[in-house]
């Protein structure tokens, strides 16, 4: 029953399937690709062909159209010659035209101004019409060029077009002809399209002029087609795919008649013209199914030959590995697989003599004990107990036991190696305290007596340790109170397993016999430790698996509280962001009446509240206003005269935020600005005026584009110093920053008097600025609201180059 489990977990899952699944798909992988590119180079192909036919078809009906209008043409040309001097003249040969020419509707000349005077139609004739038709194009273009053609326009849901010919002589007149373009259909007949295709004529505005049976409707609008509009497009190439009037995909040529701008399109739908792709397809997929039901049948009999010779050799290493040293696998196949059962076959006789060899050894060796001394009989018992147990940490107490019992020593030390670190670590001690530190816990390998004994492989005995310096032993087995030392290499085919350590408290040599029994028993040690830890690994590998599923569950447990962590954190987030909102609200409410930076400094102050609260402080006020303004909107339409306040503000508010000045408040025209509130600064009244002069030179050019516009406007400002109460002003839901006292009643009244381009300051905004400014006095002002007059200055200028000296003069004496 396991053999026939066996047998079907190998079909399904060994290399049986394994070798069927990798021909099945090399040979779909191969079929697959050829058919991808045979049908892409086929569909290419056949794109090509189609489209190729398609223009052909569509310049050869192009040229037929444009063969046909100039005919038209050249027999319009006949009735406009010089012969036909008179209107009755002129009537015959236009009645003769219409008889001849059946596309010809009506035909009606124009004299030499432009105006009709005969009109000719296959029901009537008129004369004397006297219509202007100066300024038509049909009139204006063929006086200009001789011929024209005017767009195509429908007449009852007819295309028509009129043909334009200048007639002969100077300022003759011209003679128009309707042309109805019903007769294009007939270049577009299912015998000249095709029975899968279908051909249209559309004008450079995209509307139908005459299809196939199966085209669109004539009059229907479809430059949104692509291919249309791409056909219609000036200095545009022509799309060979797009979607018909129905929806539907299609490949597409167009060509165009190049004296009337007409587009001439044949197409076919897209389904129909790759119907041999789809049967290519097919083909290839029959071919694929057939290529995969070969490849399954070829696989499965090659896979099968593979199981008869695998099988045996599977069962001759089971029975190998079960002690049977005696079974030979037959295999012959006359390849790899024999040649491995060759190897095996060897491998067998080879481990046959071995365990043969070995028993032999061991009667030998038994005999040998059974007459030794007692301390044989331990050592065979000491065999016998290493034999019995696997676990390596009671195998090491076990030898170092039987070691101290053997050569009845003081203390046996246990040292295993380690190749990767290339060092000697103490496993196990017996009569000495393991858990001790020193220098002999671990002896890295070089000059010491452990690797002396594992690379010469023989035992090395020292009877005095006093006369032993340099060795890592030494001082840690004195300190203990031992005094000679026999170190029995413990090794194996496969290298160094480590040291067996004897240790004496007396001093002298270890006997020849001591040292070969110590030899035999480590060699047993070896054999008995290599098994042991051989188990070791298989359990410590079964405690690493149970290890690592403890660690993905605790992996697992930290990452569910990684999870709460980062829900905790985003929360925290979602809080930081709403309050940083909040400070980005605050700031931009703050930065309606401050500037930016002003705004940011209140913004990120501990105590912003402060330095908004009441609180008197000399501060210098600004106040302006355009002169005229009040006349200029009653006057004016109220677009105007908020286009002009934008213009004018946005100057303004430039030059506030740029000298840190507090904007109070607007009032249409009016502005007050503060300066020193909220934020001080020692130079506030400079700042005032220095922003006053750029205002006005900013000003300036702005009201001279606006008397351009037919607006007289002026600028005047007016500058106070002097004490404030400042603080927040309104309700809870609108709160402004403003001030309170004389000094902006002041700066209004000097606002008020200023001329326009003029700034008016008070005497003592003057003394704070004097070294700086170019000023005039003014005679003194009588204002309302102030009870003596009031000394004003006019300032005329700012010099810059006072301003540097005063700066650099600043600077040394803070240096």
């Amino acid at each position: 029953m396991a053999g026939a489990n066996d047998k079907t977990r190998f079909l399904r899952e060994g290399l049986f399937a394994k070798y069927v699944v990798s021909l099945v798909g090399l040979v779909v992988f191969v079929l697959a690709v050829n058919g991808a590119m045979e049908t892409w180079i086929s569909y290419r192909a056949t794109k090509t062909q189609l489209i190729d036919g398609l223009e052909d078809k569509a310049q050869g009906a192009a040229r037929r159209m444009e063969q046909s209008v100039s005919e038209l043409e050249r027999q319009i040309s006949w009735v406009t010659t010089a012969s036909r001097d008179t209107l009755e003249k002129r009537r015959a040969d236009y009645a003769q035209l219409l008889q001849q020419v059946s596309v010809v509707n009506q035909l009606f000349q124009l004299n030499g101004e432009g105006r009709e005077v005969l009109r000719v139609s296959r029901q009537s004739a008129s004369t004397g019409g006297n219509a202007d038709l100066s300024r038509d194009m049909r009139f204006t273009d063929t006086v200009a060029r001789g011929v024209s053609y005017s767009p195509a326009y429908f007449v009852d849901e007819r295309p028509v077009m009129s043909i334009s010919v200048a007639h002969s002589g100077f300022n003759a007149g011209v003679t128009v002809a309707e042309i109805d373009l019903g007769f294009l259909s007939d270049f577009l007949s299912d015998a000249q399209v095709g029975k899968a295709a279908f051909a249209y004529v559309v004008d450079t505005r995209g509307r139908v002029l005459a299809a196939s049976s199966k085209g669109p409707d004539i009059g229907k609008d479809l430059s949104k087609l692509p291919q249309v509009a791409a056909a219609i497009a000036p200095g545009r190439g022509p799309d060979t795919s797009g979607t018909d009037f129905n929806g539907h995909a299609v490949l597409s040529a167009a060509s165009t008649v190049p004296k009337l701008g007409w587009s001439v399109l044949f197409e076919q739908p897209t389904t129909q013209a790759l119907m041999p792709i789809r049967d290519q397809l097919v083909r290839i997929a029959l071919l694929i199914g057939m290529g995969l039901m070969v490849a399954i049948l070829a696989g499965t009999l090659l896979a099968r030959r593979m199981i008869i010779p695998i099988t045996a050799l599977r069962d001759g290493a089971h029975r190998l590995g079960e002690g049977d040293f005696s079974h030979r696998i037959d295999v012959h196949t006359s390849d790899e697989l024999e040649d491995l059962a060759g190897q095996f076959n060897r491998m067998a006789g080879q481990l046959q003599e071995t365990y043969s060899n070995l028993e032999a050894k061991v009667e030998e060796r038994t005999r040998d004990l059974a007459q030794s001394i007692n301390e044989l009989k331990v050592l065979e018992e000491v065999g016998r107990a290493l034999a019995s147990s696997l676990d390596l940490n009671a195998v090491l107490p076990t030898i170092a036991a039987r070691a101290i019992e053997i050569t009845h020593a003081d203390a046996v030390l246990i040292y295993g190696y380690d190749a990767e670190t290339r060092r000697f670590d103490l496993v196990e001690a017996e009569g000495i305290d393991q858990s001790a530190e020193g220098a002999h816990v671990s002896i890295r390998e070089g000059e010491n007596i452990l690797s002396d004994a594992a690379t010469s492989g023989e035992p090395i005995a020292i009877a005095d340790l006093d006369d032993a310096p340099g060795q890592p032993l030494r001082d840690a087995a004195i300190e203990a109170g031992f005094h000679s030392v026999l170190v029995v290499p413990l090794l194996d085919q496969q290298g160094t397993l480590g040291a067996l350590v004897v240790l004496r408290r007396a001093g002298g040599e270890f006997g020849a016999s001591l040292i070969g029994l110590m030899r035999t028993f480590a060699n047993q040690a070896v054999l008995a430790m290599r098994n042991a830890r051989l188990f070791t690994e298989v359990d410590h590998k079964s405690h690493a698996l149970e290890a690592a599923n403890e660690t993905v569950r605790a992996q697992a447990d930290k990452l569910r509280q990684q999870t709460e962590q980062l829900k905790d954190w985003n929360k925290s987030l979602e809080q930081r962001v709403e309050t940083q909102l909040g400070e980005i609200e605050r700031i931009r409410k703050l930065e309606r009446f401050l500037a930016p930076q002003v705004a940011q400094l209140i913004a990120s102050s501990d105590s912003p509240e402060g330095l908004l609260t009441s609180q008197r402080r000399e501060v210098t006020v600004v106040f302006c206003d355009l002169r005229g303004f009040t006349a200029f909107t009653e006057a004016t339409e109220p677009e105007e005269a908020m286009n002009v306040l934008r213009e004018y503000h946005a100057a303004l508010g430039t030059l506030i935020f740029k000298y840190e000045g507090t904007l109070d408040k607007y009032a249409g025209d009016g502005v007050m600005i503060l300066f020193n509130a909220p934020i001080q600064f020692e130079d506030h009244t400079k700042r005032a005026v220095k922003m006053a002069v750029e205002m006005r030179d900013t000003i300036g050019p702005l009201t001279e584009r606006w008397r351009n516009r037919g607006h007289s406007l002026g600028f005047g400002i007016g500058i106070a110093l002097g004490y404030a109460t400042l603080g927040q002003v309104g309700f809870e839901q609108r709160l402004e920053y403003a001030a309170i006292g004389s000094v902006t009643n002041l700066a209004s009244r000097l606002c008020g008097e200023a001329k326009a381009n003029q700034i008016v300051v008070s005497r003592r905004v003057y003394g704070m600025v004097e070294p700086f400014v170019e000023a005039r006095a003014l005679d003194d002002l009588q204002l309302k609201g102030f009870n003596h007059p009031v000394l004003a200055m006019e300032i005329l200028s700012w010099r810059e180059e006072v301003e540097n000296v005063v700066d650099a003069a600043a600077a040394r004496r803070r240096g």
